[in-house]
């Protein structure tokens, strides 16, 4: 009696803990930047993103796949209900032509990664003509 008592405790308690868990929602997972120009300098999007769960959403780190492109987020918890976003910096320099760039999200919400794409086409800066 006493083993079912502690096992039906556990139990219990375990549903408690994965009961309040963040859940990190995107408003977009996806921008396309279209035509930039390689002299215009840094091509940005911010990704807005909403904690739908009941407990605090953390973001531990956000990671681009390249150099080329540099994210910031939202670094204090962010509380249910409440939004926050992760930031995408592209610079075009020396990168004419098309590119897909993917930047990953790690939170506290869930064992999965959230991946968000950025892509578009880079047209080269006018060739300089020496005289």
């Amino acid at each position: 009696m006493k083993r079912i008592v502690i096992l039906l405790s556990l139990a219990i308690f375990a549903g408690l803990l994965t009961a309040q868990q963040p859940v990190l929602t995107f408003d977009k997972t996806t921008h396309d930047f279209g035509k930039i120009k390689e002299e215009n300098g840094l091509a940005t999007v911010t990704f807005s993103f909403t904690n739908k769960g009941d407990a605090p959403l953390v973001i531990n780190r956000v990671q681009a796949a390249c150099g080329c492109t540099t994210p910031t987020w939202t670094k204090e918890p962010i509380l249910p209900g409440k939004k926050g976003t992760v930031t995408a910096a592209y610079n075009p320099q020396n990168r004419p032509g098309s590119f897909i760039k993917t930047i990953t999200v790690f939170s506290n919400a869930g064992s999965n990664a959230t991946v968000l794409t950025i892509k578009g086409d880079v047209t080269p800066k006018p060739a300089v003509m020496n005289q």
